[in-house]
């Protein structure tokens, strides 16, 4: 997360020691995403157990989760969120060879994940029931777009007749995978897949938490 605000604060340098660091596939999934998204998955868990989520209707009502249900909500969101991942890297490779670029996977990847980092660290205020999920996804969103721009250009270094393009069709492919994510997300905790739900607290209780 000290990554994510060196990217909003000093993009160029954050980007420049990404670039330099030469990590590998391994180090990125492992040792940088996966924590990411364990603390920002702790802090919704404890939110959701503690704090609870509003649900639609006419009355205000809200919705605490038993430890189980949250578990296996962070659990799925988080496989939701590694999959968006991963297609949009490799999309935007295949975004950059249509623009006659020659990208690695790793490339793209390391573009992906350090891009989304303020998006992942406004997803900490999710926990808080009061704010609006597509407040702090249309803010993450706006940072992480904002932060691609420079890592285009450290991290690809497309040619300069391609590069705007390459950078305005990553941040839409970005943007709708998120945001389609976010939608999915949000629709649940607002209680309108109810099946889902049910299906959700049947197997939380064969949890042994």
């Amino acid at each position: 997360m000290i990554t994510a605000l060196f990217l909003i604060f000093q993009t160029g340098a954050a980007w420049d020691r990404v670039v330099k660091a030469q990590r590998s596939l391994g180090y990125l999934l492992v040792l940088y995403l996966f924590p990411m998204m364990l603390m920002v998955a702790v802090v919704e868990v404890f939110g959701l157990v503690e704090w609870g989520e509003p649900q639609a209707g006419l009355f205000h009502r809200i919705h605490k989760s038993t430890v189980g249900e949250a578990v296996i909500f962070e659990a799925a969101h988080s496989l939701l969120t590694l999959l968006a991942i991963v297609v949009c890297a490799v999309l935007i490779k295949i975004l950059g060879e249509t623009f006659h670029g020659r990208y690695t996977y790793k490339q793209t990847f390391t573009l992906v994940i350090y891009g989304l980092s303020p998006m992942f660290l406004l997803r900490l205020l999710d926990a808080v029931p009061a704010i609006i999920p597509w407040v702090t996804w249309g803010i993450g969103i706006a940072l992480s777009i904002a932060v691609l721009y420079q890592g285009m250009w450290y991290v690809m270094q497309p040619a300069s007749p391609n590069a705007f393009a390459l950078y305005f069709m990553s941040s839409l492919l970005l943007a709708a995978s998120t945001g389609l994510e976010r939608f999915v997300t949000a629709w649940y905790l607002r209680g309108h897949f109810k099946q889902l739900e049910t299906l959700v607290s049947n197997l939380a209780a064969h949890l042994p938490f």
